[in-house]
């Protein structure tokens, strides 16, 4: 057995980030920016008015002044002329400021009478003025690797970047193993169960930003395997669910090594999931994950995501982890790294009793998984522990 962190630098060494493709704007939201991209205009292209009001130059304002309002100035409508001494344009919130004016007086600081305006005794110290180019100039870059986000998206609008250069998303085959299976929906034999491990582990796949392609379920024998190995051969990454550890019918080690399968490592010194495997198939990698639906959930979140986010051009990182101080005393750890799973809250981190690698519906009320060294010696309430956020 090794240790996870020699898994992870095993499966970091056999995938590379994937070459980018031009997509649409609209499209973009959610994937990784895969090279820098820069605003093709400043914005705002002009001085703008920040509120509704009147345009004047700065120097004249003063308590009590008046001033001939000589034209408008609105949103997509600027005022051709010069705005002069003694003189104010009406003015709109996003409209071009006119020539010879460089102050907004709200319009609540203005008294108005037919083509003039007086100025209230009290006035904004502001010039409610938006600089041409105060938001981001021409040539002003949003850096990669970067997840868009919904405001990313809008400002690569407004720096007229139509097509954006993301990263391919990996396609990731997952394939469910196992003559116990049956998909969501069937009607189960006396000795079947729902397959649930594909449909979490697609979840994660999508959510990180790879595509997830479900096969169908294979069966625990060599023509199944091999006709789900090559409806699978285009794939980025192949994930097998089950079928991986030593038993008479976990046929997925046997069946892969002689589709050419070159392993890379088995086995892995952690609870849960153990039974892990991976290497590479001709152009994909592959992973054997354990059929335990926890386990393989865990396996996702400690290998799987890591690996789509190298793919990705998101660098080679182990999942994100934060300490936090325990909410009761636990006792001491075995021989293999243990993901607990455990709820952290206002009082800190509540590890479950139970941790049996079946039981989703611990996996579903925890938020967090709580890392337990190997060796890791009994704790008090209060000590800090580290947690990986799920």
């Amino acid at each position: 057995m090794i240790p996870v962190n020699e898994a992870l630098d095993h499966l970091f060494a056999l995938v590379s980030p994937l070459p980018s493709e031009t997509v649409p704007l609209a499209e973009a939201f959610g994937r990784v920016l895969a090279q820098d991209v820069a605003a093709r205009r400043d914005q705002p292209p002009f001085a703008a008015s920040a509120m509704d009001g009147y345009a004047v130059a700065g120097a004249d304002v003063a308590p009590g002044a008046t001033f001939d309002v000589v034209g408008e100035a609105a949103a997509g409508h600027a005022f051709a002329g010069n705005v002069g001494s003694g003189q104010a344009a009406r003015i709109f919130t996003g409209a071009p400021m006119p020539a010879g004016t460089d102050w907004v007086v709200i319009q609540e600081d203005v008294d108005r009478v037919d083509n003039t305006i007086t100025l209230c005794d009290t006035l904004e110290t502001k010039s409610y003025v938006r600089p041409a180019g105060s938001d981001f100039k021409n040539g002003d870059q949003i850096k990669a690797p970067r997840v868009l986000s919904a405001s990313d998206v809008a400002l690569l609008a407004a720096m007229n970047i139509a097509q954006v250069p993301m990263a391919r998303r990996p396609v990731v085959a997952i394939i469910a193993t196992g003559d116990e299976l049956v998909q969501p929906g069937e009607t189960p034999g006396p000795d079947q169960i729902i397959a649930s491990n594909s449909y979490g582990l697609a979840a994660l796949v999508e959510g990180a930003g790879g595509h997830a392609r479900m096969l169908p379920i294979a069966r625990d024998n060599v023509p199944a395997l091999e006709l789900a190995f090559d409806l699978s051969a285009d794939a980025d990454l192949i994930v097998t669910i089950g079928g991986a550890s030593v038993g008479d019918h976990d046929l997925v080690g046997q069946v892969a090594e002689a589709k050419g399968m070159e392993r890379s490592f088995y086995k892995i010194a952690m609870r849960p999931g153990k039974p892990l495997m991976a290497g590479r198939m001709g152009n994909s990698v592959m992973i054997g994950l354990p059929g335990n639906p926890v386990s393989a959930m865990v396996c996702g979140h400690i290998f799987l995501l890591p690996v789509i986010r190298k793919m990705l051009g998101q660098g080679t990182a182990p999942a994100p982890r934060e300490t936090a101080p325990l909410a009761h005393d636990i006792g001491p750890n075995g021989i293999r790294e243990h993901y607990t799973r455990a709820h952290i809250g206002p009082d800190g981190v509540t590890i479950f009793d139970r941790q049996d690698s079946a039981l989703l519906t611990v996996l579903a009320d925890a938020n967090c998984l709580a890392v337990r060294p190997i060796g890791d010696p009994a704790r008090s309430a209060g000590d800090k522990i580290d947690i990986i956020r799920i």
